[in-house]
């Protein structure tokens, strides 16, 4: 009979050691809810595998170190939402048709995200959310559509409370002045 090793074992021998056996577990336990909490944030499955394996590669190569600060599942999710947006910021114009032609592929699995903003995806709104940095929208998702507070957007996002203040007040400045 093994023993399961914690959350912090696995990632100490993943870094110590490069112990593939941890790696696998660790993979096994966190990819699918990583996959699924991507998929709230990017419609396009191939963008979202991608940054999965982006994400664990990461970890396997040592690139994203865990302090052992909060729990592992909120690091992983700073380690792919960073990731994800790179991905995202990094295909401009492409990547939001792709992003737009996958909506349309998968309008069986509306989330309720998307369903919030179906309502105004092809109206003022929408093209001034467009026009919004990635960093600023980042910003808008956590606090607005997914409701988290400044401190805990800031955990998620990884960057320090003030930063989403700011961010969130740009954001709200920018769309005001494409709305008026």
């Amino acid at each position: 009979m093994s023993e399961t090793r914690s959350d912090g074992e696995l990632l100490r021998a993943v870094a110590a050691d490069a112990d593939r056996r941890a790696f696998e577990e660790l993979y096994r336990r966190y990819a699918p809810w990583l996959r699924a909490r991507l998929r709230g944030r990017c419609a396009d499955l191939g963008v979202v595998d991608d940054v999965v394996q982006e994400t664990f590669l990461a970890v396997w190569r040592g690139k994203a170190r865990y302090r052992e600060e909060g729990d592992v599942a909120g690091w992983l999710w700073r380690v792919g939402s960073r990731r994800l947006v790179d991905a995202l910021r990094g295909d401009g114009a492409r990547g939001r048709l792709r992003q737009a032609l996958a909506r349309l592929r998968h309008r069986d699995e509306v989330s309720a995200e998307e369903r919030v903003l179906a309502g105004v995806e092809h109206g003022d709104l929408a093209g001034a959310l467009v026009r919004l940095s990635p960093e600023l929208r980042a910003v808008l998702q956590a606090t607005v559509i997914d409701g988290l507070t400044t401190r805990e957007a800031a955990v998620l996002l990884g960057i320090p409370p003030g930063t989403v203040k700011t961010r969130a007040m740009r954001a709200r400045k920018q769309l005001r002045e494409a709305l008026a």
